[in-house]
């Protein structure tokens, strides 16, 4: 009886367990290797975790049974949380950050853990809270994070030369240099419109659904 309480708890939480498959797909796999001199690889492992892994993770979180609903009701520290997702992700894109990261195993590793908090710090903003408050936060900051992912994947494409040091834009996937950073940018807005503007959709689904309207 507890075997299959065991199998049954884990069936229910595959987003948790596939999150864990993803984020060591996206670390263990060649992406680290190939973000060092690739920008559009570097791009598809940042997106991989934070837009990928993450939310498959907080949305395991959540049916494990983690709440935030007293963070929720914190504009203070719900604003921090989408203030400090975008300081990293336009930080660690900033030419010299993204240098080091590139160059030292150490700043990459700090990078890679900081992609992952922030992410997670969002998506569990999401899905682990079910107040109406909560959510209709969440979803302002959803669009929010959608608004300047968007911009900066558009900064990179419409570059009209290299914005980073040029060995570290060799090309992957059979792109020219310059090419292959305007690749990174595309990834960047396309999948921030699928991933957050998506997520922003799904939470002013839950927040407009009729037994919302007796929740706070």
């Amino acid at each position: 009886m507890a075997e299959r309480r065991g199998k049954g708890t884990a069936g229910r939480n595959w987003p948790l367990i596939l999150g864990f498959v993803v984020l060591a797909t996206c670390w263990l796999g060649p992406l680290p290797a190939m973000s060092r001199t690739a920008f559009s690889a570097h791009m598809l492992l940042h997106l991989g975790v934070i837009a990928l892994a993450a939310p498959l993770l907080a949305i395991g979180l959540a049916r494990a049974g983690l709440r935030m609903d007293r963070l929720r009701h914190s504009s203070a520290a719900i604003s921090l949380i989408f203030a400090a997702e975008m300081a990293v992700v336009w930080g660690w894109h900033a030419p010299p950050l993204h240098e080091a990261a590139a160059l030292n195993v150490w700043a990459f590793v700090a990078q890679q853990a900081s992609f992952l908090a922030v992410g997670l710090g969002v998506w569990l903003l999401g899905f682990a809270s079910d107040s109406r408050r909560g959510l209709a936060a969440a979803m302002f900051g959803f669009f929010l994070t959608f608004v300047h992912m968007t911009m900066l994947g558009v900064v990179l494409i419409m570059a009209p030369k290299l914005i980073y040091p040029a060995e570290l834009c060799l090309g992957a996937f059979g792109f020219e240099q310059l090419d292959d950073q305007r690749f990174g940018g595309i990834l960047m807005a396309a999948w921030s419109a699928v991933a957050y503007l998506g997520g922003a959709v799904v939470l002013g689904a839950r927040l407009l659904a009729p037994e919302r309207e007796a929740k706070g």
